[in-house]
């Protein structure tokens, strides 16, 4: 779960630092704004390739490996202000960085039970949570303060720190499904699986046409600077954190399908709201908040599906819906990042809320009754 803080810092971090970062490296919002899109791509490759070449390794050596990469990567990036040097080492670090979110889920799935299964993962998830309510604050502050430098140095820290704990932690000689180009194909054939992919897609391409923007939006929409759009993060984070916990807490009664769909549902009325009330802080927070309530609980959810879908396939097709959550991410981040530049401040919240009612619509159509899941 840490690592995952690690994770969702080292590939989020830019958005919680964009003007500090354009104004240190010479460039605009959009082009820094690139860095994620970029990232992404590399990201949504690096997701399913690096975990066909790493099957067989042991877990507790493939996460820890990658969290010392994701440090390295970080320290390297303090030492330069050169953009292209910068994207470089992001490219690099991030390519190696894909693997550790799916893979620390499909490694909590071996150390419990089935049946605990989609709670353990929402648990792990709940890194992203963390480092969006706590990291990105922190790095907004940070970069305000002290320099967008810094910034990379205590990331590189944290990443450090975190790897030793997971070392020390995690037991050794944690071997996951052996997978195989075949295991690929064998997914690209299950229609279930694909659709599941599909809903990742579009859900997470809507919310990060507004997330990574979030502070200049503000800043163009309202006039808010640097401390609230920090406040921002903070509750998106916080709030996102309370939803996967509740998640966590009602999916075993509830049923995976019902628990994705009302958090689902709960995202998209918060980004209509953000929509609708754009230029009224007041409405823009309360779309927040019910966008984030769902926001780390839809990921968990379609994770546990995932894994429940093919258990013997989980460790491929966990890492391509990280890879197509990436994709999204490079969808969303380029087209927000599109609509920014030619001061379409108004129409990016609702581009984004379009995605997401785009992903109910097809979760509401592949609707899988109980009976035939129970059988």
């Amino acid at each position: 779960m840490l690592g995952n803080v690690v994770t969702g810092l080292s590939i989020l971090g830019p958005a919680g630092m964009l003007a500090d970062l354009a104004r240190g490296l010479h460039v605009g919002i959009h082009d820094t704004g690139l860095l994620v899109t970029y990232g992404a791509v590399v990201l949504c490759i690096g997701s399913p390739v690096m975990a066909w070449l790493t099957t067989r390794m042991d877990r507790r050596a493939l996460l820890v490996a990658t969290l010392v990469i994701l440090a390295a990567g970080q320290a390297a990036s303090a030492l330069t202000s050169n953009y292209s040097v910068i994207l470089l080492l992001r490219i690099g670090m991030l390519a190696i960085g894909a693997i550790y979110t799916p893979q620390a889920a499909t490694t909590v799935a071996l150390i419990v039970h089935d049946r605990e299964r989609p709670s353990a993962i929402a648990f792990v998830f709940l890194g992203w949570s963390l480092a969006i309510a706590g990291g990105l604050p922190l790095v907004t502050l940070i970069a305000t303060h002290f320099g967008w430098q810094a910034v990379y140095e205590t990331l590189a820290a944290i990443a450090a720190i975190v790897a030793a704990l997971l070392f020390v932690a995690l037991p050794k000689g944690l071997q996951g499904h052996p997978l195989s180009p075949q295991s690929f194909v064998t997914i690209a054939r299950s229609k279930r699986i694909l659709l599941i992919l599909l809903v990742t897609l579009l859900q997470t391409s809507g919310q990060f046409t507004v997330f990574i923007y979030l502070a200049p939006l503000l800043h163009a929409l309202t006039g808010a600077g640097p401390a609230v759009a920090g406040a921002f993060f903070a509750f998106y984070g916080v709030v996102g954190l309370l939803g996967n916990v509740v998640a966590s807490g009602i999916v075993t009664k509830l049923g995976t399908q019902e628990t994705l769909a009302l958090f689902m549902a709960s995202t998209l009325l918060g980004l209509t709201l953000w929509s609708i009330g754009a230029g009224w802080l007041v409405a823009m927070g309360g779309g927040i908040f019910f966008w984030a309530f769902g926001f780390a609980a839809i990921n968990s959810m379609q994770q546990a599906r995932l894994v429940a879908a093919a258990p013997h396939l989980a460790s491929a097709s966990v890492a391509l819906n990280t890879s197509v959550l990436y994709v999204g991410q490079a969808i969303g981040s380029g087209l927000g990042g599109l609509l920014f530049a030619h001061e379409y401040f108004r129409l990016v919240g609702y581009v984004g809320a379009a995605f997401v009612a785009l992903a109910c619509a097809l979760l509401a159509v592949t609707w899988e009754p109980a009976k035939r899941r129970q059988s």
